[in-house]
């Protein structure tokens, strides 16, 4: 009966996805930016964490959407200060450095290039209480090797504190900062931090197969699905060499500013040898294709699986997102996507746009409040991530 069910899912997720997206009136493309540069200035060393409380694999916070778009913009000072950053290394010595930023205009929108046609007013999204799923729901387990081992399913692995991640670079993977310091010291298992992968366990698994549509997850590219039946699937775990979370996150404890700085990057002791997603400067919801985001992770109610979903963008303040995905404690941390045209290239392309952070609850008049809350890849915390990739900001330039 669980086998028909899933199937009856699945089939009903093909039927949705292989619907032609609709646009109003052209395309929705990647608007290439000048970003501004990141760099680092000085790094000391710091006092060695103590590793002692547990990864919360949620996010608490008493600011909503209108607290978050009445606070003050920070000042150039300010972003020094949030954009400054400590790198844990495998050995556990820990360091900060410094930043300088150039190129910058405080004032500026979040995303210049993104402005024209905008009309500066969020979208209002129903606000739902104490849930984590929201009526029916519409996550997808992917199994099968065809499928998981196939970009951009691929792309999203499990750390090993029980979130998840998003391969961003040879061997870089885009977290949540939660996943691995609590806002005042690192969590337990953070100095010896894992990424896990899923791979097959049995190289001769013979599997069935049948036809995906090759829109599948808005155009992903045609495959043979194996059902979830068959496939044995194991973790490979690769080590983590080091570790950035930016002082953002540090200096506000989760709560306010903070919140809108939880992202981390790591970066592995080995290259992992799978496809990436690229890194892009979010643009506004509306301009979103269907004002949907895409994001795969590893929920902790089903374990060994996968997870995709997709959803509508709701509100946005400049650095958070808000929306109703279906999702668990384990999904924070994946990369929240976007497929747009990059005209460029003269192809669809699928580019990490943020990072889910998790359920936020808010009180508000003696009454409980959630949303669930992705923190945007802004212009400088694109210029930021690209160089802790890159090691060069010659080649962060356009985001």
């Amino acid at each position: 009966m669980r086998s028909r069910a899933a199937l009856s899912r699945f089939t009903s997720l093909l039927f949705l996805l292989s619907l032609p997206p609709v646009f109003s009136s052209s395309r929705p493309q990647w608007i290439l930016q000048r970003v501004p540069v990141v760099l680092p200035k000085q790094t000391e060393t710091r006092p060695v964490p103590h590793f002692l409380s547990p990864a919360r694999l949620d996010v608490s916070s008493p600011c909503d959407p209108e607290c978050h778009k009445r606070a003050p913009r920070p000042s150039y000072w300010d972003l020094r200060q949030i954009l400054a950053y400590e790198t844990l290394h495998s050995d556990g010595q820990l360091t900060e450095t410094a930043i300088g930023i150039y190129g910058f205009n405080p004032s500026s929108d979040s995303s210049p290039a993104y402005s024209s046609g905008s009309s500066g007013k969020a979208e209002r999204s129903h606000v739902r209480r104490k849930r984590q799923i929201f009526g029916h729901d519409g996550r997808f387990s992917i199994a099968g090797q065809n499928f998981l081992l196939k970009y951009p399913f691929s792309v999203a692995v499990k750390l090993s504190t029980g979130c998840s991640g998003t391969l961003v670079g040879d061997r870089h993977v885009l977290t949540a900062a939660h996943c691995v310091h609590d806002g005042k010291n690192y969590v337990k298992g953070a100095q010896k931090l894992r990424v896990g992968f899923l791979k097959p366990k049995h190289r001769d698994t013979q599997p069935s197969y049948f036809y995906v549509p090759s829109n599948f997850t808005n155009h992903v590219e045609g495959a043979s699905y194996t059902p979830p039946i068959n496939d044995k699937m194991k973790f490979q775990w690769i080590r983590a060499r080091r570790t950035h979370v930016p002082k953002g996150w540090i200096k506000g404890n989760a709560n306010d500013i903070g919140m809108d700085y939880d992202y981390a990057l790591l970066e592995l002791k080995k290259p992992h040898k799978r496809r990436h997603m690229k890194l892009g400067v979010s643009p506004p919801a509306q301009k979103l294709p269907g004002r949907r985001v895409h994001f795969s992770g590893y929920d902790n109610d089903r374990p060994g699986e996968l997870v995709y979903r997709f959803c509508r963008a709701g509100e946005e303040t400049s650095d958070l997102l808000y929306q109703h995905c279906d999702a668990k404690p384990g999904a924070s941390g994946s990369g929240v996507y976007a497929r747009m045209w990059d005209g460029r290239h003269r192809r669809w392309e699928r580019k990490v746009i943020g990072v889910f952070s998790g359920h936020q609850w808010v009180e508000r008049q003696g009454a409980s409040q959630e949303f669930n809350v992705a923190v945007r890849i802004t212009p400088l915390k694109y210029a930021q991530i690209c160089y802790w990739i890159k090691g060069n900001f010659v080649d962060c330039r356009e985001g």
